[in-house]
């Protein structure tokens, strides 16, 4: 017969954890770390593809991969966190955003602001060691996001999602400028792939948040005109990326067909919207393949370069 032995509870280590959790995910949710890492993927296949196409090394160009991919992060850090300290007001009635540390009061808005403009100077500086040319792309991203996005368009004008657009836009352009200038038609594709990606994909998250973003006031183009103008601008998006992948014809024949099946789903999805009884769940699914989509085409890029590589 074994012993039972009796384990003491411990009141300061439970607490202990639960308060590491807390702070964890505090800092998960000012960062917005989904959205700072689905940031840095472009980043990161801007400058692959310039090695691929400048016949350059990864280990070779290491120092400039590193301050590309950890001062772009850093930069795109701090433009979230200051988008956090500025939304206060509204985050603190949609539900989706309630739990965030500006709200909760678990840290301080003067706190957030100061992390914010550190981050911002400190991503900008380490971009200033790899090429101007980056540096400037990675300015207008911060500063089409911070200024003219969420302290100007955001709450006002439905265009806010066309301003928005462009700072998620630049990234493919900042890692491939750090290694060469960006005036190519690949890097010029991705801006605008991800330019054009980037309006169904907000599209559909407002949809799904219909009732919080009219809460809250914000001039997003389903509370300011409607579902069904929504899916005809989808519509017309979606159908702008079709010709895209044709103009990668430098990255394969693989490439393109993929692509184009990628697009021909994400359009068939969109036509769907005409014709379904139930918008949020249409427009889930819409969020769900956008956030693929996107995932998958960029890391299909890489895969088809790897070759190269090896």
């Amino acid at each position: 017969m074994t012993k039972e032995i009796e384990i003491p509870y411990n009141e300061n280590t439970t607490m202990d954890k639960d308060k590491a959790g807390s702070i964890i995910r505090d800092v998960k949710s000012l960062f917005k770390g989904p959205v700072l890492i689905a940031n840095a993927l472009p980043v990161f296949v801007g400058f692959w593809l310039a090695l691929h196409f400048t016949g350059g090394t990864l280990l070779a160009n290491s120092r400039l991969f590193w301050l590309s991919i950890i001062g772009s992060t850093i930069l795109m850090g701090g433009a979230l966190v200051l988008n956090n300290w500025y939304d206060v007001d509204i985050d603190t009635v949609m539900k989706r955003t309630q739990k965030r540390p500006t709200v909760t009061g678990n840290i301080s808005l003067k706190t957030v602001l100061g992390i914010g403009i550190s981050m911002s100077a400190i991503g900008m500086i380490m971009l200033m060691f790899t090429t101007m040319e980056a540096a400037i792309y990675a300015f207008i991203g911060w500063f089409t996001y911070v200024i003219m996005y969420t302290m100007w368009t955001k709450r006002k004008y439905t265009l806010n999602t066309v301003i928005g657009s462009i700072s998620g836009a630049v990234t493919p352009l900042i890692g491939w400028a750090a290694l060469a200038p960006a005036y190519h038609i690949v890097p010029v594709i991705l801006f605008i792939i991800l330019f054009i990606w980037q309006m169904p994909h907000t599209f559909a998250i407002a949809m799904r948040k219909y009732d919080e973003y009219k809460a809250a006031n914000v001039a997003m183009l389903p509370v300011v005109c409607g579902f069904k103008m929504t899916k005809r601008q989808m519509f017309v998006y979606i159908a702008c990326l079709l010709p895209l992948p044709f103009y990668l014809s430098s990255l394969g024949m693989v490439f393109i067909v993929l692509a184009t099946i990628l697009n021909i789903g994400f359009l068939a999805i969109s036509i769907r919207g005409f014709f379904t009884k139930d918008d949020n769940k249409w427009a889930y699914v819409m969020f769900l393949y956008s956030v693929n989509y996107i995932a998958i085409l960029f890391l299909l890029m890489v895969a088809v370069t790897m070759p190269a590589f090896t």
